[in-house]
């Protein structure tokens, strides 16, 4: 059998969120009990709690929700990339090393430990460039380990506003710490929400 290697982070109530944004919370709509025979619950929280992929509609008022969204580019050929001495802004020499016959989704791992527990208010995110050169390289889909593909304060969103204008789909929150450099098969479909601006993942990558 195939190894895998499971990229998605546990999601509970201690998962971060960006500031302002739903935590996670779960209630018990029914118990196992005497005179019910099944536990039933109910969630409550942000579709980009965890490893999640985004859907135009989160940064296009016009755009596609997620459960719209061709699978196609969610599942295949991947390159996972490390960049972990990157700066503020994932850069096109910070990948250089691992461009070569680059299949269609790239994973870029920037932390040498995924944050848990916490918030990072200072995560590294894609230079807009480093976005558009990607597609040009024929790139479909890019995810990163950090819970944004832009600056965790940023406003314009430059590297989300490429990702609309060149047609590419994205995951964020991915847990790579035990993922060697590599290539891989990606498999993270997100789910069918009809009117959602993103859907939580199982993302797990399989060797090939």
């Amino acid at each position: 059998m195939k190894k895998l290697w499971d990229i998605s982070p546990p999601v509970d109530a201690s998962s971060p969120v960006f500031p302002g944004d739903t935590p996670y919370r779960q209630q018990w709509a029914a118990t196992l009990s005497a005179d019910c025979p099944v536990n039933v619950s109910a969630l409550h929280l942000s579709p980009h709690v965890g490893a999640h992929a985004d859907a135009p509609l989160h940064y296009d008022p016009q755009g596609d929700a997620v459960g719209a969204l061709d699978l196609a580019p969610f599942l295949g050929h991947c390159r996972v990339i490390y960049a972990l001495t990157a700066g503020p802004l994932v850069l096109m020499a910070d990948l250089a090393h691992a461009l070569a016959d680059l299949p269609e989704r790239v994973l870029v791992r920037t932390y040498t430990q995924f944050p848990l527990q916490s918030f990072d208010a200072k995560l590294t995110a894609f230079h807009p460039d480093t976005v558009h050169h990607l597609a040009d390289l024929g790139v479909k889909l890019i995810g990163i380990d950090s819970a944004s593909i832009d600056p965790a304060d940023s406003k314009a969103l430059p590297s989300h506003q490429v990702i609309r204008l060149r047609g590419l789909r994205v995951l964020e929150n991915l847990l790579l710490d035990a993922v060697p450099e590599g290539d891989y098969e990606l498999i993270a479909l997100p789910l069918k929400l009809s009117t959602a601006d993103a859907s939580p993942v199982r993302a797990v990558l399989r060797e090939l």
